[in-house]
């Protein structure tokens, strides 16, 4: 005789089953919020780096791509009197963004400071070099 499944089965096994969401830690910074703004002479970027050092980041210009890339370590160490451990988190990471500047630009052209965690880049405009057009003639036999 078959019998429902209730009476194979323990009460409380779908209580303990439930899936409850894992919290995540998350990191501490977000990532690269940045703001570019047109100016007559180029283009202001402001890029967000809360809670980075400005030993920690660094700006390379690689075949007319500006990377921007920044490392963040956070240590938070919660002692008690007697000095042993109640809590302790640590994160580390890196993280970057790439932004196209133009193959005419040259690493000294862009100027940049780091003041209060945002990172200002001043990108110059540079007019692409005009080609003047070949003529090409056909042989006319």
């Amino acid at each position: 005789m078959l019998y429902p499944d209730i009476f194979n089965r323990n009460v409380f096994d779908d209580f303990f089953d439930l899936d409850f969401p894992q919290r995540r830690p998350q990191p501490p910074v977000q990532p690269m919020k940045t703001d570019v703004k047109e100016t007559a002479e180029g283009y202001e970027l402001a890029v967000d780096l809360p809670g980075v050092k400005k030993e920690d980041v660094k700006a390379e210009l690689n075949n007319g791509y500006l990377t921007v890339s920044a490392t963040v370590s956070t240590n938070n160490d919660e002692k008690d009197k007697e000095g042993k451990y109640i809590r302790r988190e640590r994160y580390t990471g890196s993280y970057s963004r790439s932004y196209f500047v133009g193959d005419q630009i040259k690493e000294e052209d862009i100027k940049a400071k780091f003041e209060n965690g945002v990172l200002i880049l001043n990108v110059p405009k540079k007019d692409p070099k005009k080609e003047i057009p070949e003529k090409k003639f056909i042989a006319i036999e």
